[in-house]
């Protein structure tokens, strides 16, 4: 089994910070490209950040320059930094990976999903 873990949601106060961490955990062969999703109720979830095995990064226009997407693959993990935060960010963000499992096919997985709220 094959599971992501994230944590670092919450409230903040416009123009804020907050850094997400996701962590894969399981039967782990080889993590490929990592992501970060955002979703508000009643619109598509969006491709907010996301960062290849070798370190490429890509971003919503939304979200560039003020947040960062990074990973550590010794420890199967990708962080989301989050600055200057706007209302507008306000979602539930789910992270998402491309993972082979040992002895396994690459299969897409998700992460339960945190909530960020941007409020003052």
């Amino acid at each position: 089994q094959v599971q992501l873990v994230e944590s670092g949601g919450g409230l903040v106060q416009p123009g804020g910070s907050l850094r997400l961490s996701c962590a894969a955990v399981g039967s782990i062969f080889s993590i490929y490209n990592m992501n970060w999703y955002r979703q508000v109720p009643g619109k598509q979830r969006e491709l907010v950040a996301a960062i290849t095995s070798d370190g490429s990064t890509n971003y919503a226009d939304s979200v560039k320059g003020r947040f960062t997407i990074s990973r550590d693959n010794a420890k199967n993990t990708v962080f989301l930094q989050m600055n200057s935060l706007k209302p507008d960010d306000t979602a539930v963000y789910y992270c998402n990976a491309d993972i082979r499992r040992i002895l396994s096919a690459t299969r897409n997985y998700w992460g339960q999903g945190t909530q960020v709220t941007v409020s003052s």
